[in-house]
């Protein structure tokens, strides 16, 4: 997968990304970064799509409308026009393929999919299973949500219940980060209640439930999930081997800028693993180190000494392989926005993120870094004018 096109769907006029190891979509609220990430998901697991929708017994006929409202969520087929276009590298994805019976050649996914509304795959510290979302949910959202609970159930095999920190999972460097900035010393286990399984965070003896834990807490959890699935041992359950793709929507939800470096450090474990990681993000975090990682990359004596640098990486540290895995990466990062008098969105490649750019959108980072800008920029008249 080098590059995917979506032409005249919902609100997308035309968004052309050409992907590298890894992909930052930036943009405002509402800007189509989600349907073009659920729309590049189908176009690459289409057949692992309708095997699942078959196997929980929804009969899709030939109804292609019916199949996207199950995707997508219950009315957002009229979406797709008649002059509809998606190409996954150059190759067009037609609509009339998707009521065709899956080819069980091809029912392993290849994308695995991390939804921005994540926090909804658990209930009250249990993983909620496919069927219990209704047919409004999302499809990425419902998949997610029953990889994880599988996973939960017989993919950890920690033994003792704990779900975090688990010696078997994750780098110490990495481990040691999320500490330090997500749980500060408390432990994620399994605690059984009323019959159900469910996590809870014990600190100082206390067992907090799950909806009791601070915002960021809640929001990581299916992340850090998803991370133990896509990087510890071999499991039966997620089949880590089979992916090539990795989305993951606004994974800074909820989190300092200090445990979005945490991140961030796992996600170049994930690139150093071989996947193409996608990303989209509000976040100026993520900008911040594509530009850096850019910059730094031509120098070859001391890119890897830089990138150390950055996340502060020890010179015995693990993470120093992975780090020298990835210095000669590709980095791309494309802004989705409206056109003012269309109303429409289109991609644009601001990979450079060039703050002298004359494209404002490349200089102020599509809109991420426009306000900082503006109170340099007024504090320093007002601090001249004061002088």
């Amino acid at each position: 997968m080098n590059r995917f096109t979506l032409t005249n769907f919902g609100p997308i006029a035309h968004c052309d990304v050409a992907f590298g190891d890894l992909t930052i979509l930036v943009g405002e609220q509402a800007s189509g970064k989600s349907l073009f990430l659920e729309m590049l998901k189908l176009a690459i697991d289409r057949d692992s799509v309708i095997e699942t929708l078959d196997r929980y017994n929804y009969i899709l006929g030939h109804n292609t409308n019916k199949i996207l409202d199950l995707y997508l969520g219950d009315g957002m087929a009229g979406l797709w026009k008649e002059d509809t276009k998606v190409a996954l590298d150059g190759e067009l994805f037609m609509l009339k393929t998707l009521p065709k019976n899956a080819d069980p050649n091809k029912v392993d996914e290849s994308l695995f999919y991390v939804p921005a509304q994540r926090i909804l795959s658990i209930d009250d510290g249990r993983a909620r299973n496919f069927m219990e979302f209704n047919n409004s949910t999302p499809y990425v959202l419902r998949s997610f949500s029953e990889s994880l609970r599988t996973f939960m159930q017989f993919g950890l095999g920690t033994g003792n219940n704990v779900v975090f920190p688990i010696k078997e999972r994750l780098k110490g460097i990495q481990k040691r980060a999320f500490n330090s900035s997500i749980f500060h010393g408390a432990k994620a286990i399994m605690e059984e209640r009323m019959g159900q399984r469910r996590m809870v965070l014990s600190v100082d003896g206390i067992n907090i439930p799950f909806m009791a834990w601070s915002a960021g807490q809640k929001e990581f959890m299916p992340l850090l999930l998803a991370f133990y699935a896509l990087t510890g041992p071999p499991s039966k359950i997620v089949k880590k081997e089979k992916y090539k793709y990795v989305v993951l929507e606004e994974p800074e939800m909820g989190l300092h800028p200090k445990a979005i470096l945490s991140v961030i450090m796992q996600i170049l474990e994930l690139m150093s693993n071989g996947y193409k990681v996608i990303i989209s993000t509000h976040s100026t975090v993520f900008l911040e180190f594509s530009w850096a990682f850019n910059m730094i990359k031509g120098d070859e004596t001391r890119r890897v000494e830089a990138l150390r640098e950055i996340f502060s990486v020890p010179a015995n540290s693990s993470m120093n392989k992975i780090i020298e895995a990835v210095y000669n990466k590709q980095v791309n990062t494309f802004y989705f926005g409206r056109d003012a008098q269309t109303g429409k969105v289109t991609a644009l490649n601001i990979s450079s993120l060039d703050a002298f750019d004359e494209n404002p959108l490349v200089a102020d980072w599509g809109g991420l870094s426009e306000f900082s800008s503006k109170v340099s920029d007024v504090v320093s008249k007002y601090s001249v004018d004061n002088e």
